[in-house]
This record gives C-alpha cells, structure tokens and sequence, in this order.
C-alpha cells in the first residue's frame, strides 16, 4: 500500500462533494417468514441444500478458487469494480454507516455487519441493502438464547459469507466431570436442554440474492469426524462430538492467494478452525499445561487454552495465530481432514513456531494479543490490546527475539495489517491508524482516515491497486496501494 501520511490527492476531495449527489439511502429487507424461530429445542438448521449457482445469486459468475485467478507471469492484474482513489471514505460515498465488522467475498461483494442486520454492497451500488434477523439473530440476542450477539464477518466464495456470533461458556452439570462435555441421546446424563447448547453461537453460512437481500444457507454443521456424521450441531470438537469447546467465534480470515485459496480460518474462545465450503475441522491450539499440586500432595494438570483473537495468513499460505498468553504458526496441509491432527512439530500440519513472549510478561500472564501478522521482510509482528506492538525473529520453535515498537502514542493496538509493499499497518485504539515502513522503523500515523479506533483492517491483494478496508468508530474507510 502506498498511502503514506499527507499523501493525499485532490481526487479524494471531489469524491466527498460527489457523494452528495450519488449517495442513495440503504434499504432494510425484513427476514422471511421461515426465519422465525421454531420450537427451542427443535432442529434448528435448515434441511440440506446445494448453494444456488452465481446467475441466481446476485453475483456475477467468478472463476473457482483453484482455477487462475492471479494473473500469470508479465499480465497485469485488475483494479476490480471499486474506485481506485487513494483514499475514499465508504460511509460518506456508500452510506455503509458504521458497521461492527467488514468483508470482501471472492466477488468482491462488500459485506457489513451490524449487530443483528447483514448489509450487502454489490459493485455497481449506490448503497448497501441490510437484512434482519438471519440465522442466530432470527431470535432477540441474550444469553439464553441462540447468540448473545454477533461478532464478526467474513467473505467467502463469490455471494456467500460468514457471520460469527458468540455464546456463553458452557456450565458444569451434576455428574459430568468436563464442563464441556455433552452427553447423547440415550447416553447417562443427557438432558434435552444441555444438548441444546450445541445450536448456540458458532458460524451461520449466507448468501446473497439478487435483490440484494441475504438468506441463511446453512448454520455450520457438516465436519470431517465420521463420528459427528448426520448430527446438525454447530462447530464442535472434530475428533469428540461431545465436547462442545467452540463456542463463540472472535476472529475471521479468508485465504486470498496460494493453492489454498478460498479457505477460511476462525477463531474462538477456545482455537482455531479451517472451514472449507460448509465444512470445518476443529480445532488447533497453542495450550500449555498449568501444574499444581492437589491438597494430597498429587500433581494436576490443567490445558490452558485461552480466547483467541489473534488470527493472520502469511503470504505463503501459513496460519498465524495468537490467544491471550501463547502464539504459534502452523503450516495447513492440502487436506481438510488433517487439520485438527496434532503432533506438535510434526505430523501433516505441524507447527513451525509455538511460544511466548518472554520479554513481556510471564506464561500464565495474559498478553491480550488481538493481532498477528508478517511483513514481507519476514519479521513477525503481535499487537496486543494493552501492550502495544512487538516485533518478534523466532531464535528456535519455541522462542524469539522480542522488542516493542516505540513511537506509537497508544499502546492499546485493536488490528494489524500487512500488506504487499513490506509495510505494516497498525490500527490503535484512540489514536487512529499508523503505518510502519518496510523498513522497520519509520512509523507515520495515515490522518486521511477517519475515526480514532480501528476496529479491523481487511486486505485485498487479488486486485491492483490493492485495497486495505480501514473500519473505525466513524466508518469504513478504503485505501488503494501498489
């Protein structure tokens, strides 16, 4: 990306006037009357249903994620259907208002949430149409009921998105010794209330239609475990459907690029997850075990796996993730089915990197990453909700070189972003958002954009310019680079 701070052309002013004149109020769709919600501890999924093809959708046809769709050597790559000033607020040109979370489907269709409405803003809209009460927000939010609210959105093929949602933890019952354990029909202990907590949360499935409008396509569900076949739970443990450890989605990413495009990665109050399509595999995790000693002098070990929120996709294709204590970096394999396999260092998707920083505070101390990303010089960099900004070389598998990035007025850091140039984008809390220069050192705040908290960075690198989605307190705001 090339905006730098006070980089900022003549074209972005004319575009503010020309939004006066073009911007058209957005239209709510009310939901469908099968969205109401149904009997509580009924199936609470739809029946199973092919994805509508892309003439049907509302999307033009986009080539298949595995087919060419980076430009080969010497072809240049599109701008896409977006405008390609520098700097151009969305809010004031598009009406997106000030949505919670923001994405971009492999259509480039513009997904926006806020709260319980879904907007879309399809290239060649004036504005985006919002929908209501799709999926988990069919019902009022609240801790008793399908979500307590939602969370984030992701795009994903060409007319379809993800909306995240969050649930609370599940509660200890008479006679079951892991509190995230959930007895089957027929099985000691089942209570037709406690298996109903498998519907809470997760990730709803949607799809754009050609009015605009957004449907539910499927609550997420179909995993790779033989062993949760047929059974319409949500996103539960792969290898046990009984432990229902997923629970409430934090974090979202799309791969863009590579042989494993269009692969989507969330994360949870508990790991990471690798969705394919409507099928996931859960979960991975950077735990570690906490020893104590029990009253009668015996040692008890205690997995310690933390919310994660830190969540990026190197450019070559590995998973970096951060939860509030540890930080890791896995290497996925071609093969869904392998996701949740662990052998640490080895086996199909191994971690390469496993950790904490030790220069910060200790293992047991939270650290409160939010973000995790890498530079195209191959230096790792954590943002962390009060710690600010910590670059990282790895000196082993299981430690690095660790040293805090001065110069940022905030060390309150909400969203990282790397980006093809070898910059860093930085989004603070209550200080806007910052640049870092390929360099390392050169640290500039970028004053075109609105808004003093940045919510979440999102980047586009499949189009040239490149676009880097800058969403703030004050709105979406959209940056176009080299």
């Amino acid at each position: 990306m090339g905006i730098r701070a006070g980089a900022v052309g003549a074209g972005l002013a004319f575009m503010s006037v020309f939004a006066v004149g073009c911007s058209d109020e957005p239209r709510t769709v009310e939901p469908p009357e099968q969205q109401e919600p149904g009997p509580p501890l009924g199936n609470e999924v739809p029946p199973e249903r092919p994805p509508l093809p892309p003439e049907e959708d509302g999307t033009p046809p986009a080539p298949a994620p595995d087919e060419e769709t980076e430009p080969g050597p010497g072809e240049p790559q599109s701008a896409g259907p977006w405008p390609v000033e520098a700097v151009l607020d969305y809010t004031q040109r598009f009406g997106t208002g000030t949505p919670q979370s923001v994405g971009l489907d492999e259509g480039l269709n513009l997904w926006l949430l806020d709260g319980g409405r879904i907007g879309v803003l399809r290239p060649g809209d004036a504005a985006p149409t919002w929908s209501s009460g799709i999926g988990q927000a069919r019902q009022p939010f609240g801790r008793e009921s399908l979500a307590i609210g939602s969370t984030v959105i992701c795009g994903g093929e060409a007319g379809r998105a993800y909306v995240g949602y969050r649930a609370a933890e599940m509660k200890r019952a008479a006679g079951i010794s892991q509190r995230t354990y959930i007895p089957g029909p027929d099985e000691a202990y089942y209570t037709p209330e406690r298996y109903a907590e498998y519907q809470k949360g997760d990730l709803d499935a949607v799809r754009l239609q050609p009015d605009g409008s957004v449907v539910l396509e499927e609550h997420i569900w179909r995993t790779t475990s033989p062993s949760s076949e047929g059974k319409q739970l949500g996103i539960h443990n792969t290898n046990d459907f009984h432990y229902e450890e997923d629970r409430s989605i934090l974090n979202c990413a799309r791969v863009t690029r590579g042989p494993h495009r269009g692969d989507l990665y969330v994360t949870t109050n508990h790991g990471v997850t690798r969705i394919q399509g409507l099928t996931y595999n859960s979960h991975r995790h950077p735990g570690w075990y906490l020893i104590t000693e029990n009253p009668d002098g015996t040692k008890a070990e205690s997995l310690q796996c933390p919310p994660m929120y830190g969540l990026g996709i190197a450019k070559n294709g590995d998973v970096l993730v951060a939860n509030e204590q540890m930080l890791g970096v896995l290497v996925p394999s071609s093969r869904l089915e392998d996701w949740d396999r662990e052998n640490t260092w080895a086996g199909p998707t191994p971690w390469t990197f496993k950790g904490f920083n030790e220069a910060l505070n200790g293992q047991a101390t939270d650290d409160y990453w939010r973000a995790f990303e890498q530079t195209a010089s191959g230096r790792y960099y954590l943002g962390s909700a009060e710690f600010g900004v910590w670059a990282m070389t790895p000196r082993s598998r299981s430690s690095g070189n660790w040293s805090k990035l001065a110069g940022l007025p905030s060390d309150r850091i909400l969203s990282l972003k790397a980006t093809d140039d070898g910059a860093l984008y930085i989004g603070t809390q209550g200080a806007g958002l910052w640049r870092l220069e390929p360099d390392g050192v050169t640290l500039a705040q970028v004053p075109q954009v609105a808004g003093q908290s940045v919510l979440q960075l999102v980047y586009e690198p499949t189009v040239t310019p490149s676009m880097l989605l800058v969403l703030t307190d004050q709105g979406l705001t959209v940056l176009r680079g080299p």
